[in-house]
Formats: C-alpha cells, structure tokens, sequence
C-alpha cells in the first residue's frame, strides 16, 4: 500500500485538497484508488493559526518514492504554496506516509513517514480507509490510533467522493 496525507488550512481547504489530489492524478503517473472523508484538526506545532483539513489516500504509482515525492511537492507548489515557517499555515501540504513495506531514511524522505503514530489528523481518515493494514513496526492504523496519546481533536468535516478516478465533496 502507498498511502499519502493531505492538509490546507488557508483559502477554500477543502477545494485546496480536491484540487491537489486532482491534480496529482491529472497526468495518470498516480491513480487513485481510495480517498477518507476530510477531517478538521486544531494545529500542531505553530497554534496561531486556522484549523486545518486533513485527508488520506491510498494510490497505486510506478513512480519510485523520490520521484513521488517531486510529484507532490510540484502540485503543492501549483496550487500556492509557499514554504516559510515549519508547521505554520498552507495552502496545501503532501505527504507521502508509506510506500508499501519500504524503510527508507534520505535527506529528503523518510519512510514511513517518521511522525505517522503521533499523528491523530492523519491516523483517524488513515483508519476510514486502511484500518487493519500494518503502517508502522508491525502495528496496523487501527492499532496505531487506539494507543495515540494525542489531546489534539478531529473531528469528521465532510465526505469525499472518488468518481470515475476524481474526487468531489459527498
């Protein structure tokens, strides 16, 4: 499984995230093939801030991990975003969390991603979609969000729709 992350928290986050994992898809090097509900979390890290938009992805790509990786970093940028403080606002944030079973620790990625367990915004739309899929060290999502110590609420926003290999708001 090759599972990636979406967050916004300026402008319209919900057409932010649609229109980047649209766009992602858009030259056919990464199909789709399951999208979670989008989930609204308080900010981790930089607090003075918006709430953010959080939604996972399952995709299937030949694309090696690097070149994914410049995939997502290209959309991002596409559709505005500017990297200036860590953890602070964005239009769009791609990450890449796990690329099937592979350890991987570059300069420029780490796999699995290296913040996966601690993350509730990621973890609760992971477990809508891969619940009992093994992510990190053996344990499954669903493992993984049942013994999170995060106090960081995520609350469910609103369904997301995979149609015909594009995503629309449910």
């Amino acid at each position: 499984m090759i599972a990636i992350a979406f967050g916004s928290n300026l402008g319209d986050r919900a057409g932010n995230i649609i229109a980047g994992a649209n766009q992602l898809v858009a030259d056919g090097a990464v199909k789709l093939l399951a999208i979670s509900s989008l989930y609204e979390t308080e900010p981790v890290g930089c607090k003075d801030q918006p709430d953010f938009l959080n939604a996972t992805a399952i995709i299937a790509t030949e694309l090696p991990p690097l070149a994914l990786l410049d995939a997502c970093l290209a959309v991002e940028k596409q559709l505005g975003r500017v990297r200036t403080l860590r953890w602070g606002p964005r239009v769009l944030d791609i990450d890449i969390l796990v690329y099937h079973d592979l350890q991987m620790n570059d300069e420029r990625l780490t796999l699995p991603h290296p913040r996966l367990p601690e993350r509730g915004f990621v973890l609760a739309p992971l477990a809508e979609i891969a619940p009992n899929t093994p992510v990190w060290q053996g344990l499954t999502v669903l493992e993984l969000l049942t013994a999170l110590q995060d106090d960081c609420a995520v609350r469910l926003h609103r369904k997301l729709l995979l149609q015909g290999g594009e995503i629309k708001l449910g």
